[in-house]
């Protein structure tokens, strides 16, 4: 440290006295070799190093089974999807820091490196404050916000509160996992705004290193129109920043070109193919006598020619040698198939953004063209690579990776994001399979039990309590329910129900679930009030057919609104708490119609149908709303499981039309497994010993069997499945799985008897 005697005593009396250090004091202190020091409010050398059991929710290996008229519906193989060996990839939800914290210390890194390592990671993390995780619905001609999640405005918060410091301390521990987690020959991508441009850039030379820094892109994402500002307090703002590094110096690149100009390739590409007509004439032949033959005189005189005189024989005999018209150069053939075009340079001016009649548009509000992820993914990596995306929005980067057949990784914190990208990836699926081309099969992931020393790591065990005790009072009073004392995991009661509050920074996961029931069925409970920001997917209503059965605990989850932390809403009691969706399926059962040729005679076949949906989603307050709506004025609303548009004419007269008609209205997305039993869910877990095991977990995996779900171009859905066949007879659940337009998983098990 470069401090004199004098400096040292100073900077303790400021310690001592609780007083801020100057930042020319902060600096000697963290004075070193390096030249640079990249310093802000809250950087913090340390990275986590949590590692969290990854839960499989679903498997996706095959767009959908399809009834034929020659009975191939009725074959349990396919040449593709599930039987494909090797890696499958991946899609996850939940918080990327313990992802990555995750990937990089856990099991399932020797999956990554026997995949040969992450070759290419690209990111597109949030770079403007605003940009949160709320998203719009379009319904009957009218469009309404679902706003963000608890966890999501976390997430927000933990990103912005205190500005750009707050930005970089959450950016840096992510990119120093994911450096740790880059093959040697591997690359990052950080595809940033204006706003936080020069910061980023400055992170990613401190953790990567300056000499492994190769580019910053210019991309040329749009025209300036709509720019606030633009012209009167700065220039029209028309490109977004890619920067690129490597994890050493030894990193793949495959250079990229953009096609030539029309005007270049009809001056200089005269020729189709080798059976073409070109302008020029061909040179006679070596001949006998140098003087006067053009071949002889480019090669033995004149022998400037780059190529032996064998080379050139060979060019000659194979007709790809031209003399000019004048009869005074000597040139290969050009070919237009050979015409790779000029090396693109680092201004991406040819990669249009998405327009708002593209069928590539799926209606997300930061998606990227497929055009952008397929230059970069072609340029650093080959195919067979694994890449990651981990902020993965609309999953332009696992789309474009699947059908230049990479393997990927992608996550994101968001479930619309997780599910748009879920329909995304089937449907490249679908298209890969309708060209007859190769497809791997991808997983639906999330982290399953959450350690809470992880996020309250930081306090004290007396800041800890207290602040447990502050949030479970609040949650409490406001579902009307008195505080029990003395309880593990039961912290209430209301009327015979006993009430577990589930936490406010991570979702209540099956582990969580578990061991309430546990708590319930040792001291003779048996109605229990699982509350919660937000669940596990797929928890409901397996769990609690399954606890119901084998523990007689009746479990009744409940989602817990935002406006809870309405001190006034609370007093009131005007917080509503409301049920999980709810859905209703049947089967049809019928003897199979397979002909006797068929490969597998089946015994039976059956069919699912969707026949309602219910939810109760609330996020807005209807009463209060149409109080505060101005006289002209029309706000859409979600409140008590409908969208409603609230209208005040100039006369003050109030008027609420239900833009969803019916419960089709809400579906997005539904899905079937057939046989939910067939798939046991098995995790790798580091016991204490640091061994890695496999464990049964008692759950299993839904295998995505047959789906219907809508698009941004075809809003229409299917409610009845298509034949299934069963070969043996037994007793088999059918798990339905519905995905509403919230983005919010439901699902119902059905017991289907086949003699």
């Amino acid at each position: 440290m470069n401090l004199s005697p004098a400096d040292r005593d100073r900077i303790i009396d400021l310690i001592k006295n609780g007083q801020t250090l100057p930042k020319e004091d902060l600096y000697k202190l963290a004075a070193d070799e390096e030249d640079v020091f990249l310093f802000w409010n809250g950087r913090d050398e340390a990275v986590t190093r949590a590692v969290l059991p990854f839960h499989h929710i679903e498997h996706i290996d095959e767009p959908r089974r399809e009834a034929t008229s020659e009975g191939a519906n009725f074959s349990m193989f396919d040449l593709k999807g599930r039987q494909r060996q090797g890696w499958h990839d991946k899609l996850i939800w939940g918080d990327n820091k313990l992802i990555l914290s995750s990937l990089a210390h856990g099991p399932l890194r020797e999956q990554i490196e026997a995949e040969g390592g992450l070759k290419l990671v690209y990111i597109d993390p949030p770079f403007a404050v605003g940009a949160d995780f709320s998203h719009t619905i379009e319904i009957g001609g009218e469009t309404a916000t679902k706003t963000q999640s608890v966890l999501e405005e976390i997430a927000y918060r933990d990103t912005w509160q205190r500005g750009i410091s707050s930005y970089l301390s959450m950016m840096y521990e992510r990119l120093k996992l994911i450096h740790s987690l880059l093959a040697e020959d591997g690359s990052i991508y950080v595809h940033v705004g204006w706003q936080v441009a020069s910061s980023v850039q400055l992170l990613l030379q401190d953790i990567f290193g300056y000499d492994n820094y190769h580019n910053t892109i210019s991309w040329k994402r749009s025209h300036a129109h709509g720019d606030a500002g633009q012209g009167a307090t700065h220039y029209g703002r028309i490109t977004d920043y890619i920067y690129i590094f490597s994890k050493s110096d030894k990193f793949i690149w495959n250079p990229q070109y953009e096609a030539y100009s029309e005007k270049i390739l009809k001056r200089d590409y005269k020729y189709k193919d080798s059976m073409g007509i070109y302008r020029h004439t061909p040179v006679d032949g070596p001949g006998g006598a140098a003087k006067g033959n053009p071949f002889y005189d480019f090669l033995g005189v004149k022998g400037y020619w780059r190529y032996s005189k064998e080379k050139m024989q060979e060019l000659y005999d194979e007709g790809l040698i031209v003399v000019s018209s004048t009869g005074k150069s000597l040139s290969r053939k050009k070919y237009l198939k050979d015409a790779k075009g000029t090396p693109v340079t680092d201004l991406w001016d040819d990669v249009n953004r998405i327009s708002p009649t593209s069928t590539e548009r799926i209606g997300y509000p930061t998606q990227k063209p497929e055009a952008l992820l397929e230059r970069i993914i072609k340029t650093s990596s080959n195919e067979g690579d694994l890449l990651a995306d981990f902020f993965c929005g609309s999953g332009t980067t696992a789309a474009v990776a699947a059908k230049l057949n990479r393997k990927w990784i992608a996550t994101d914190l968001g479930r619309f994001a997780v599910h748009t990208t879920r329909k995304r990836l089937i449907g490249v699926q679908r298209e890969l399979k309708e060209k007859g081309q190769d497809f791997r099969a991808f997983e639906l992931l999330n982290l399953g039990k959450y350690e809470r020393q992880f996020f309250l790591a930081e306090m004290s065990d007396e800041q800890r309590v207290s602040r447990e005790d502050t949030y479970l009072n609040l949650i409490l009073e406001a579902y009307k329910a008195e505080r029990l004392e003395g309880h593990t995991q039961l912290h209430g009661r209301r009327g015979g129900r006993m009430v577990h509050v589930g936490p406010l920074d991570v979702p209540v996961t099956e582990s969580r679930v578990r061991e309430v029931v546990e708590e319930c069925r040792k001291l003779g409970y048996t109605q229990l009030d699982v509350l919660g920001f937000e669940f596990e997917q797929g928890l409901f209503p397996r769990v609690t057919q399954e606890v119901a059965e084998s523990h007689n605990v009746r479990i009744r989850p409940r989602y817990i609104p935002k406006d809870v932390f309405d001190e006034r809403a609370v007093k009131k009691g005007q917080v509503k708490f409301y049920d999980v969706s709810y859905l209703r399926a049947s089967f049809a059962l019928n003897p199979s119609p397979a002909p006797a040729s068929a490969p597998e005679k089946a015994r039976a076949e059956v069919t699912i149908t969707l026949e309602d949906f219910v939810t109760n989603y609330t996020q807005d307050d209807l009463p209060a709303v149409e109080s505060a709506l101005a006289k002209g004025k029309s706000e859409v609303i979600i409140d008590g499981g409908q969208i409603i548009k609230v209208s005040k004419n100039q006369k003050g007269v109030q008027d609420r039309e239900i833009l969803t008609k019916n419960w089709h209205d809400w579906i997005d997305y539904w899905s079937v497994d057939f046989d939910y039993d067939s798939k046991k869910e098995i995790i790798r877990i580091q016991n204490e010993a640091g061994e890695i095991e496999e464990q049964w977990t008692g759950n299993y995996i839904f295998e995505n069997e047959w789906q219907s779900f809508r698009t941004k171009q075809d809003r229409s859905l299917e409610f009845t499945t298509s034949p299934r066949a069963y070969l043996k007879p037994g007793t088999y659940r059918v798990m339905v799985k519905v995905v509403d337009i919230l983005g919010v998983d439901t699902s119902q098990l059905l017991e289907v008897e086949v003699k």
